[in-house]
Parts: structure tokens; sequence; C-alpha cells
């Protein structure tokens, strides 16, 4: 049975990384995530990690205007991998909300 658990994450973890690769592109010579730019992930950083988080600013909103959600909720799933880089999942969700730009990401 161990080995069977093991094998479901080796899987998962395949599938995660092959999503990952397939939602990462180049665009005029700058990586996006889920279509947003480094620049931008980067912007938003501040909103969606540590103990007191602040509001998104101008240029993270902007960037969660060509943001790919359904992409992000993809992530949402694997919580504790966001969670290992300091970004608090739930936080995330809420973003579009706090930046005028419609309802929190339902996943």
């Amino acid at each position: 049975m161990e080995a069977y658990k093991k094998l479901v994450v080796i899987v998962a973890l395949v599938l995660l990384a092959l999503a990952i690769e397939s939602e990462a592109s180049v665009v005029n010579n700058e990586q996006s995530f889920c279509r947003m730019t480094k620049e931008g992930l980067n912007a938003c950083a501040p909103a969606v990690s540590g103990q007191n988080p602040l509001p998104p600013s101008a240029l993270c909103c902007s960037a969660l205007k060509t943001a790919d959600f359904q992409c992000l909720c993809l992530f949402k799933k694997y919580s504790n991998l966001l969670s290992a880089y300091g970004i608090d999942p739930n936080l995330a969700m809420q973003l579009p909300a706090k930046c005028n730009l419609g309802q929190p990401i339902r996943c």
C-alpha cells in the first residue's frame, strides 16, 4: 500500500510539472506564468504573503487583468506547494475582488 501512495504522489508531481510547463510561456522575450509576467507576480507577492499582507499594488492589479484564473486554480489545489513559497492561497484567491476585478476566484 505504501508503494501505491508513493506512485500516486509521483504521478501527481509529474502532472503538475507538465501543467506548469504548458502554462509557462515566453511572450516578447519575457517569461510568463498563467499569463502573468514575473514582474506582475513579484508585484502581487506582498499582498499574498506574510502575516500582515499589504493591499495589492496598482501593478499587481494590472497584471491580474490578463491572468488565467483557471490556471491559477490548478495551483490552489496544491496549496502546500504555494505555501512552500510563502504564498497564502486564500489571500491569492481574494486578489481579483481587492483589485475591483470581480468576485474572488472560485476554484
